[in-house]
């Protein structure tokens, strides 16, 4: 096996050469599918925003049971 890049012969460096084009063109073909897959996103930017406004204050106590605000 080859452990450094200088010393590589050139089955090796066809070995990483490859590999990266496979996984080059696997990335390429999952963003390509998940660009034409529509989970139906498209309605839902359609709606009108949904406005959530703040409640009131909120008081929470702790397990000795002090009040925390």
């Amino acid at each position: 096996m080859n452990w450094s890049m200088y010393t590589a012969d050139r089955t090796t460096h066809l070995k990483i050469v490859v590999v990266g084009l496979a996984a080059a063109l696997l990335i390429s073909v999952i963003g390509i599918a998940a660009q034409q897959f529509n989970l139906g996103t498209d309605i839902l930017t359609a709606q009108a925003p949904t406005v959530i406004k703040a409640g009131g204050p909120v008081v929470f106590t702790d397990r000795a049971g002090t009040t925390i605000r």
